[in-house]
């Protein structure tokens, strides 16, 4: 959710800290902060609003320290202004922090009653608070941390400066992700290893409940239990973590147009081109002795997961149940031993996600994580990675992630299909050459940007949007709307096309624009019916269809994007391009900040 970096250097660190949140931009924020020691004593700089606010004061007043912390924060506790921003500090230490303390009102409590005196409306102050105390009670900084982790209750993921030690940071994580790089007499804490690149390309990733004291000498590391840890150094090839726009305005509109080449690259990984057949991952089970898979995800990776219960329930008649994260956790669903759970997520570290597959293997479920991120937490407690290689994805609404999530979701229920032997060797073939054909056909899609941008200039002046969709195309009518209001800020709906007289319908009149996702497949001609209730009372479709269904729709619509013909089995990874393509020139001529939407982080670490 928000970025930390930590830098133990040999000159000022400060120009250091900021450049490397930069990288972090891509989480979503609303202030940011760094603190360095100058001559032994905490000095920090803070600034709400974007990192060049930080920049300006940095520039005034500049820091010279060769050790610092440094921080962009997205409120979760406390408003979103200097005051509240991060570091926090005391007279003895500096501390930066992601992710929510759950018991921090009895810990504050606790702490008042002692006399201290809070600042800030934040969580974090009360980590900075009881480190203190243990530390005027005589304690080291070290002793103080391995006293005052143990009361924390959630997710974060902390980093500690202390006054007067040039050669000592402490980081600590339960929950939320946290890297520690290493480099020749300098050390690096970060919450993502892309905030590292420039520095090193050697990291370790602390495994939760893990704390770890950072010299520029090296790294100790203990688990929850307080005992010696060591962690695998890994090499990870800077090119692979540095990401830039290009020649392109917006992350997003870059990470649109890599969707070829992702998706292209990440079936390569699971389809043997040579036979046109499904190269399942490694799995500790079969298919074919699997009665019911349970998907579970948040946001847009949920939405992938609602397609892909189409595509295992008709291709391997496998019985999907399929779940919000943020409700499967709680609700306490029963789950049958022996049987597999499925979950979907870009950066492996999404709070609900990760909770969900903790408790699927609580119940003894086979664990099998989509993630673009295998090295994540997620990653490293799944039975099974199926990785997608979309790359690096900056801009916080996501656009390839989805489809390479897609495309391995598609691979997965083919070859659970032939697990399951409901699908013939000539079936699959037929299939995997329809999915080999997904990159060209996404590079045709593009062919309709100039006249979306045009469309899009109409669809600013809308208040609210309806999509429509049938089959897999209904997910795809939520994925769309989620990300109109995403990054434009209008209010948009998803629904089924046929729920469309159960209510939605009393919406529809002449300033209501409808955009109709529909491929021509076997419910097509069903979606037209639809169609002809939304004309009838003056609404305004937006048809996005292929040629035989605009030349069978034969309707007068506000406009009709073609897409190029495709099976319709893999049309939802087609016609994404589309939905992505509305929404980002939507925001963009309404002037909005299509990279960073407000209020919305990239990675919800937190609930």
């Amino acid at each position: 959710m928000c970025g930390i970096v930590g830098i133990l250097g040999r000159s000022a660190v400060a120009p250091l800290l900021v450049d490397a949140l930069k990288r972090l931009e891509y989480r979503g924020y609303d202030s940011a902060g760094v603190a360095t020691l100058e001559h032994g004593h905490i000095e920090r700089r803070r600034a709400e609003g974007k990192l060049r606010n930080l920049e300006l004061k940095l520039s005034d007043a500049p820091l010279m320290g060769a050790i610092g912390i440094g921080h962009t924060r997205w409120a979760t506790h406390g408003r979103p202004n200097e005051t509240n921003a991060h570091p926090h500090a005391t007279d003895k230490l500096a501390v930066v922090h992601n992710g929510i303390i759950e018991n921090f009102r009895p810990l504050r409590e606790e702490l008042q009653a002692k006399g201290v005196v809070f600042e800030t409306e934040t969580d974090t102050e009360v980590v900075a608070q009881l480190v203190t105390e243990e530390i005027v009670q005589g304690r080291s900084p070290v002793d103080a941390l391995a006293a005052t982790l143990p009361r924390l209750r959630g997710a974060f993921a902390l980093v500690f400066l202390f006054d007067g030690e040039e050669n000592l940071l402490i980081g600590a994580r339960h929950g939320a992700p946290l890297a520690i790089g290493y480099g020749d007499g300098e050390m690096y804490f970060g919450s993502d290893a892309l905030a590292l690149a420039p520095f090193t390309d050697e990291i370790s990733y602390l495994e939760d409940g893990d704390w770890a004291v950072l010299s520029r000498s090296g790294a100790t590391i203990r688990d929850a239990q307080g005992g010696l840890a060591e962690r695998p150094r890994q090499t990870v090839p800077v090119g692979s973590v540095i990401a830039s726009k290009g020649n392109y305005r917006h992350f997003m509109a870059k990470e649109i147009y890599e969707q070829p080449e992702v998706v292209g690259r990440t079936l390569a990984h699971y389809v043997d081109f040579g036979r046109c057949a499904v190269r399942l991952p490694e799995l500790p089970f079969s298919f074919a002795d699997v009665s019911r898979l349970s998907i579970s995800a948040c946001g847009t990776a949920y939405y992938a997961g609602l397609v892909a219960k189409y595509w295992f329930e008709r291709l391997a008649r496998l019985p999907v149940e399929i779940d919000v994260a943020s409700e499967f956790r709680y609700r306490e669903a029963p789950l049958e031993p022996g049987q597999a759970a499925l979950f979907v997520s870009q950066s492996g570290e999404t709070a609900d996600t990760l909770a969900s597959l903790r408790y699927a293997k609580a119940h003894g479920q086979h664990t099998l994580s989509i993630l673009n991120v295998p090295t994540s937490t997620m990653g490293r407690e799944s039975a099974v990675v199926a990785p997608t290689l979309a790359g690096p994805e900056i801009g916080v609404a996501s656009t390839k992630a989805f489809t390479c999530q897609l495309s391995v979701l598609l691979a997965l229920a083919i070859g659970a299909a032939r697990q399951r032997e409901t699908l013939s060797q000539a079936e699959e073939q037929r299939l995997v050459e329809a999915l080999v054909a997904v990159p060209s056909l996404m590079t045709e899609a593009f062919r309709t940007e100039a006249e979306i941008e045009t469309i899009s200039r109409e669809l600013s002046k809308a208040k609210d949007v309806l999509y429509l969709g049938r089959g897999t195309s209904f997910p795809l009518a939520l994925e769309g709307a989620l990300k109109l209001k995403e990054i434009s800020y209008i209010h948009a709906e998803g629904y089924a096309a046929g729920e469309l007289k159960h209510g939605p319908i009393a919406l529809i009149d002449e300033t209501m624009p409808v955009i109709v996702i529909a491929p021509h497949d076997a419910v097509f001609e069903k979606t037209v019916s639809n169609m002809q209730e939304v004309a009838a009372r003056g609404g305004r479709i937006l048809l996005i269809t292929d040629e035989r269904g605009a030349a069978e729709a034969a309707m007068d619509t506000m406009a009709t994007v073609i897409m190029p013909d495709c099976d319709p089995v893999v049309a939802p990874l087609i016609f994404a391009v589309p939905a992505q393509l509305l929404a980002y020139h939507t925001a963009v001529f309404m002037g909005k900040d299509v990279d960073q939407p407000r209020n919305l982080a990239k990675s919800v670490t937190v609930e």
